[in-house]
């Protein structure tokens, strides 16, 4: 008799702050990990699981195919066993280049592609002839990117001026230089007469003229050259030319001076005419293509065809998908890098929705973020539909409502950092509600909303806003309190928020989820900034330079450079990084070591937390560092090390070093997008005091928020939708948590009278 194992066992797991943990989880069933952002969660499912079930299923390959893979270390566990194939669906952004859309990474594109082809009048030829991404198709002007990028000859040219006296602004062809001398000393232009004043062919000659000879002077020769137009010379010189061979400097320079817009030829379509003359019920691909989901459905089922009917079907049912996620205000032409990373995460949910593969692990990091409880149910659904496709699911999350459905919970804690990585619950939701631990607790309480709401102090308002689906959008945003901004995905609430507002109030501080520009050097004492006064502090203690106090500068241990690992290439073979022998991972020379200030090193210094640290300088007389290792705990990441990578951070941390960077300010207006993001239910009770402060002290804070907690106790709130979408776009409810309750129409109102304690 065969044996199918029912559980993914590991054993003595120590990656990351892992304390040899061992678990069984079970197969077949929808197991949610919890815990408090930096206990242990992703580093079990993501850095334990997903990399071992990755690694060893690359090792099927060849060594040829293996070498163009990926590379994943073997985790740091004494065991892993009975593992299936793992598909990971992360928040990282989708990103992709100016040509993909949401139907080309779906390739629900490629099938309404096939669709015109056949169904199509008059019919262009083979689906590639609709494909803006093949020469057959694509529009002959933009090259199938629906923009162009032109010189912009308002700014090049002041034509109220000669050309002797400045007419070309453009630094690199202004009077004096080599380029400018063309201009001024050509036979057939008047180099003294305004430009402005200009006959037509004059004009036309400045721009693309040819012929004739010129002479120019270099810093130590004169030489006769070829006469070439303006505008010709600037296309040669910086369009038609790969750009990445122009220092940074002379592409910041020329981007000054050029213009981006829609393409006059086929505007914005990105087809040639003959794609765009085949039609389907009026409509060309590309209109069909601009359709929201939920009404290019209907749509396309009318098609009854006998060839073209399957097809239509086919793209139906992938667009249904899209729609059943909650993504129905979606259009396939919409650009892949224009979406969120919780829109992100669900297209790629789509992907393996429709696929016929069993037997699998599927691992989920959050895929609640971004969605307004309304559509965390139909979240639910999806996750359960893979389950019962005979596939086991892994999913990260803090949601109450994710965690709701599942079959199995694995809590993570007690804490974060080094007061984490152990277990502290494992078995069922109902046993979880009644644990002692964090989560346990957290998911019993109730609380209602707040009942005394802070006064504005005044008004601050955008009017007329039309920007994505805005309808004329006029609203007031109370200065001195905190508003949250509320709606279902798609509402238009970060076009509202981070479009609209900022543009009116650009000196708004915006703390967003864009990605931290960082190094893999980076750590939370560079990126706060305040390694500079460590390295001086050092320096003027021990009477040394402060670059010998940088494992990017002269401290560095030479055997490593600084990184603390050897990290070995073996080709084919797996990758092998070993700590270094020289400095035992500690990055710096030795001589450093011993430079010491109140008896410990700068290793020493970055190997403390937020908390350590704090200690440590408060016998010191660097105001600066204390204030922004204060802002590290304000933000709850008092655990972190000063010397930790900033890539081994969780999203939550990563948003909330970015916010502790912009804190202690008075008088000022924070924007944040949801940032809620990644954090346990009792980090958002240390998000929201935090917020208090910051309004306390004078600011006014706005949150674009889904979730209740932070909803039921803001000052205010702007609910936006109806819906998504077309669907939306409209202020449905202005006011406080309290008249929120009250509120028809609202989906927000809806889903907080269902919140315990908070019944209208």
């Amino acid at each position: 008799m065969s044996y199918l194992p029912e559980h993914i066992v590991i054993t003595g797991a120590r990656e990351n702050n892992l304390k040899d943990v061992s678990l069984r989880i079970p197969k077949g069933r929808l197991t949610v990990f919890t815990g408090v952002s930096g206990s242990g969660k992703s580093s079990i499912v993501f850095d334990t699981i997903a990399v071992e079930s990755q690694r060893q299923l690359n090792e099927t390959f060849t060594w040829f195919v293996r070498n163009r893979l990926p590379k994943y270390e073997r985790p740091h566990a004494d065991g892993l066993e009975d593992l299936a194939p793992a598909i990971v669906v992360d928040q990282k952004p989708i990103g992709g280049h100016s040509r993909s859309t949401v139907g080309t990474m779906t390739d629900i594109y490629s099938v309404i592609r096939v669709l015109f082809s056949r169904y199509g009048t008059p019919s262009a030829g083979p689906a590639t002839a609709y494909s803006f991404n093949d020469p057959s198709g694509m529009c002959p002007e933009c090259d199938g990117l629906g923009r162009t990028v032109r010189p912009d000859y308002t700014r090049i040219l002041d034509e109220s001026k000669s050309l002797a006296d400045g007419a070309i602004v453009f630094p690199p062809f202004r009077p004096g230089t080599f380029h400018g001398q063309t201009y001024i000393n050509s036979l057939d232009l008047d180099a003294h007469k305004p430009v402005a004043q200009f006959t037509a062919e004059e004009r036309e000659f400045l721009m693309r003229g040819r012929g004739g000879k010129v002479w120019v002077k270099g810093s130590t020769f004169e030489v006769e050259n070829d006469y070439e137009g303006l505008a010709d010379r600037f296309d040669r010189l910086y369009l038609k030319r790969d750009l990445s061979a122009l220092s940074q400097k002379t592409r910041d320079l020329v981007q000054g001076f050029l213009s981006e817009g829609v393409c006059p030829r086929c505007h914005g379509a990105r087809l040639n005419e003959a794609a765009l003359a085949s039609r389907i019920d009026g409509l060309n691909i590309a209109e069909a293509a601009a359709m929201e989901v939920s009404d290019l459905i209907p749509l396309l089922a009318r098609i009854d065809d006998p060839v073209a009917g399957p097809i239509a079907a086919a793209a139906v049912t992938a667009l249904e998908r899209i729609e059943a996620i909650g993504l129905g205000y979606l259009s396939l032409d919409r650009p892949t890098p224009s979406l969120s990373g919780g829109e992100g995460q669900r297209l790629k949910m789509v992907r393996h929705l429709g696929s016929s593969l069993t037997g699998m692990t599927y691992i989920f990091d959050e895929p609640s973020v971004g969605l307004h409880p309304r559509d965390v149910g139909r979240l639910g659904d999806l996750l359960l539909r893979l389950r019962d496709k005979g596939n086991t699911v892994l999913v990260v999350e803090h949601d109450q409502d994710v965690i709701a459905i599942a079959d199995h919970v694995v809590d993570m804690g007690p804490g974060a950092g080094s007061g984490g990585g152990q277990v502290v619950y494992e078995g069922s939701v109902t046993g979880l509600r009644a644990s002692d631990t964090l989560t346990g607790r957290c998911l019993r309480r109730s609380s209602g909303v707040k009942e005394h709401p802070r006064t504005a102090t005044g008004d601050l308002w955008v009017k007329g806003a039309e920007l994505h689906n805005l309808k004329d959008v006029t609203v007031r945003f109370p200065a001195g309190v905190l508003t949250a901004v509320t709606g279902v995905a798609g509402s238009g609430k970060s076009t509202l928020v981070s479009g609209a507002f900022t543009a009116a109030y650009p000196e708004a501080v915006v703390v967003d989820q864009s990605a931290i520009g960082i190094s893999a050097r980076s750590t939370p004492a560079t990126y706060l900034g305040i390694m500079d006064t460590v390295r001086k502090l050092f320096a003027r203690e021990t009477g040394s330079e402060p670059g010998l106090f940088s494992f990017n500068s002269q401290g560095a241990c030479e055997s490593c450079q600084g990184r603390g690992v050897i990290y070995s290439d073996l080709a084919f073979m797996d990758p092998v990084t070993t700590t270094c022998e020289a400095c035992e991972g500690r990055r710096f020379k030795d001589e450093v070591l011993r430079l010491t200030v109140a008896g410990r090193s700068i290793v020493d210094v970055l190997e403390m937390t937020a908390d350590d640290a704090l200690e440590f300088f408060a016998a010191l007389p660097d105001k600066g560092v204390r204030r922004r290792l204060r802002a590290l705990r304000d933000v709850g990441l008092t655990y972190l090390t000063l010397g930790q990578p900033l890539g081994t951070l969780s999203g939550g941390e990563r948003q909330r070093i970015k916010l502790a960077t912009q804190l202690h300010r008075t008088g000022a207006v924070y924007v944040l997008d949801e940032p809620t993001t990644g954090l346990h239910m009792a980090d958002i009770d240390g998000l929201v005091a935090l917020l208090d402060r910051l309004v306390d002290a004078g600011n006014t804070v706005i949150v674009v928020e889904h979730n209740l907690d932070v909803v039921r106790r803001a000052d205010w709130i702007i609910d936006l939708g109806p819906d998504g979408g077309k669907h939306g776009g409209q202020v449905v409810f202005e006011g406080t948590p309290a008249r929120l309750l009250g509120a028809e129409g609202s989906f927000t109102a809806e889903y907080l009278r269902r919140e315990p304690g908070t019944a209208g």
